[in-house]
This record gives structure tokens, C-alpha cells and sequence, in this order.
């Protein structure tokens, strides 16, 4: 048999829907579907604050989205994300 994949539930907090409708209003145009494409397949993982993960993914060539989360047995909890530049963030 092959691999069996768990998906957790992802929830957003109040202030994480707020963030996405606060980007929105500065041309940064961030979606639920685009967080959990980051959440699933992020390009850096890093530990953060209280036990929390910050993953990260391009938005455009020299912009990226930082998403900070909690997780637990069941789900995924997004706290908050933010933009950054790729310059400030990546590191070769």
C-alpha cells in the first residue's frame, strides 16, 4: 500500500482574515488558497515566537509572504501573515 497522507484542518483566527482584507487594501492581494499552498509547501520553515512556525513563499521576484501559525493534532491555526522583501528574508 502507499503512503497515507493526513490533512489537518486549517483554521484562520479573526485577525488573520482581517490581515488578508488590510493587504488587500495595499495592493498585496493574498487569498486563502494561496496560504494553504505556502502552509503545504513552503519554501523556508523557522521556528517563532511561543512554539509558533513561520513558513514562507513567493508572492512575486523579489517579494515574499510570511505566515505565522500554530499547529496541533488536529489543525492548523494561522495567527498572522505579512509581506517582506525576498532580499531581507532570504539568504543564499
Amino acid at each position: 500500500m502507499g503512503k497515507r497522507t493526513i490533512v489537518k484542518k486549517i483554521v484562520f483566527t479573526c485577525h488573520a482574515l482581517n490581515k488578508i482584507k488590510i493587504l488587500s487594501n495595499h495592493k498585496i492581494f493574498v487569498d486563502k488558497n494561496l496560504i494553504t499552498k505556502i502552509i503545504t509547501k513552503p519554501d523556508i520553515i523557522e521556528s517563532g515566537y511561543k512554539d509558533r512556525l513561520v513558513v514562507q513563499g513567493r508572492l512575486d521576484d523579489n517579494h515574499v509572504l510570511r505566515i505565522v501559525y500554530e499547529e496541533s493534532d488536529k489543525e492548523i491555526k494561522i495567527i498572522t501573515m505579512y509581506p517582506g522583501r525576498r532580499s531581507r528574508y532570504e539568504k543564499d
